[in-house]
């Protein structure tokens, strides 16, 4: 068993240690339901949870899944209130089992339920433990001819009983601000706001006469100076004292613009925008978060390799803000779909592979408990088997799933990635169709509407996935090709399983 052993600060190769967390497994995304997957991590290994569970809203949303454009409608599960608590208390008391002594838990949601969720929490986390409750102002406005519009979410930030970290964060000034605060300018251009040197009590012991090194001696102010004499020197001597023309004036401390880091953030969060439709960061999903939001909440509640917990990873924004700041992570989502999705943002996004043997060694990361027998791909939803067989096969989803035309999914080969052309990207028209059954046997008249559509749109090549295929079907496909020269390859679910795509997508 390989061991980590520290010497003078250094670590040996061969000591080197077998997973990026010594106390658990990290950078590991779970398929499954969270209250199952908790129970099998140890108490107090996470420093920082973020969830962002699905709201007792009673709405149906179009879900639009990330760069594969999954469209699916979905109903809130939780009939009542009630039924919602239900379902969340036990994931929450199995959430503030493995949250550290020390830990910060943040739970999202909206207006619907979070006066009940506060209760909830309150009783779990205890109410001595919370911290805050952050608004954050999703949208500018938000017409409602009948109340007052909704812009806004709640974050509700715990602690642990021991204290959480917390590193201070801090929002830009605005130009008005600046204009009215930040009037003055040294002859480099350098702006600075004047503050008051007087010190606000009685201190005898700062009431000194202090020479500035313009060798004028300033008399303290009726109360004495702010800082002490050694302070005030080294203010002087860094250029952050403004010197009146007059002796008698008052000296003035000098506050710069390009020193001081901005306005602290509050429990009101108007600066992060929800995601617009145009953003390059949109993947589809109706309640995908920013990737600001979530880099304020890492920064301000963990530190560098801390582990970073989302147990309702949805489109994975949490994780990939945890990477691109050098968190360790552990994601869960029950969603098939959502955790392949998820691992195809980290490869994209962040660069990170997913390798088992590179994981293994602390630089890669692994996707575990996915439905990989053909039994288990029989009982999932056939949104969720279609989106499973066309990222398999590393094609995109087609985002409609009604009426989709005998395509489900596109594969773009390397060749179709355009050049850009005077900073714009050409449209890619060179693509192969996916066509996915969730059938025991496909037959002829799937095959016949699919080599429709291949003859509609001038393919030359498309793929279809079944479990498996009459001799008919097959029969056809040979048929086709002998009459067009075009190629449908037949490819089952074993085939996936069994790594023997590779052969077929040549």
């Amino acid at each position: 068993m390989t061991r980590t052993r520290e010497i003078k600060g250094t670590t040996t190769p061969q000591d080197k240690p077998a997973k990026p967390s010594s106390a658990i497994d990290t950078r590991i995304i779970y398929c499954g339901d969270n209250l199952d997957q908790l129970k099998n991590q140890p108490d107090g290994c996470i420093d920082l949870i973020y969830i962002d569970p699905p709201f007792n809203s009673n709405r149906n949303y179009e879900v639009f899944w990330g760069e594969t454009k999954e469209k699916r409608s979905f109903e809130d599960r939780h009939a009542s209130t009630q039924a919602y608590i239900e379902f969340m208390r036990p994931r929450c008391l199995e959430l503030r089992r493995v949250l550290r002594n020390t830990g910060s838990f943040y739970y999202h949601c909206d207006w619907h339920a979070s006066h009940y969720v506060k209760v909830m929490l309150d009783q779990v986390f205890s109410e001595n433990n919370f911290q805050s409750e952050i608004i954050w102002k999703r949208y500018g406005a938000h017409s409602n001819s009948k109340g007052y519009g909704a812009v806004h979410d709640v974050i509700l930030f715990y602690g642990g009983p021991d204290g959480v970290t917390f590193n201070r964060q801090f929002e830009p000034y605005d130009a008005q601000y600046i204009e009215e605060r930040f009037r003055f300018s040294d002859p480099d251009g350098r702006r600075w706001a004047e503050q008051n040197l007087n010190n606000p009590a009685v201190r005898p012991n700062l009431t000194y006469p202090f020479m500035a090194k313009n060798e004028i001696t300033y008399q303290p102010p009726a109360n004495g100076w702010k800082y002490t004499r050694e302070r005030m020197a080294a203010l002087d001597a860094a250029g952050h004292l403004h010197y009146p023309k007059k002796p008698t004036g008052r000296l003035r401390l000098k506050s710069y613009l390009d020193e001081v880091p901005g306005v602290p953030i509050s429990d009101v969060w108007t600066d992060i925008s929800v995601i617009g439709g145009t953003s390059p960061e949109r993947l589809g999903y109706p309640t995908q978060k920013p990737i600001a939001l979530l880099d304020r909440i890492i920064k301000a509640s963990s530190n560098p390799n801390n582990i970073v917990l989302d147990a309702f990873c949805g489109c994975g924004t949490a994780l990939v803000a945890a990477q691109n700041l050098g968190r360790q992570w552990i994601g869960i989502d029950i969603s098939p779909t959502a955790c392949r999705v998820m691992a195809k943002r980290l490869r994209d996004t962040c660069g990170l592979k997913e390798d088992e043997n590179l994981w293994r060694i602390g630089r890669g990361f692994v996707v575990r408990d996915l439905p990989w027998t053909a039994e288990q791909l029989r009982k999932i939803p056939p949104f969720e088997f279609e989106n499973w067989a066309v990222i398999a096969l590393g094609g995109i989803a087609n985002r409609v799933k009604v009426g989709d035309m005998c395509i489900d999914g596109r594969i773009y080969p390397i060749s179709a990635i355009p050049k850009k052309t005077d900073g714009e990207l050409p449209f890619m028209d060179q693509w192969y169709p996916i066509q996915v059954k969730q059938k025991d046997k496909t037959g002829r008249p799937d095959i016949d509407s699919f080599e429709a559509m291949m003859m509609r749109e001038n393919r030359i090549l498309g793929f279809f996935v079944s479990f498996d295929y009459t001799k008919d079907a097959m029969t056809e496909i040979g048929a086709f090709f002998k009459r067009t020269g075009k190629i449908i390859k037949a490819i089952t679910v074993r085939d996936i399983l069994e790594g023997e795509t590779a052969v077929k997508l040549i």
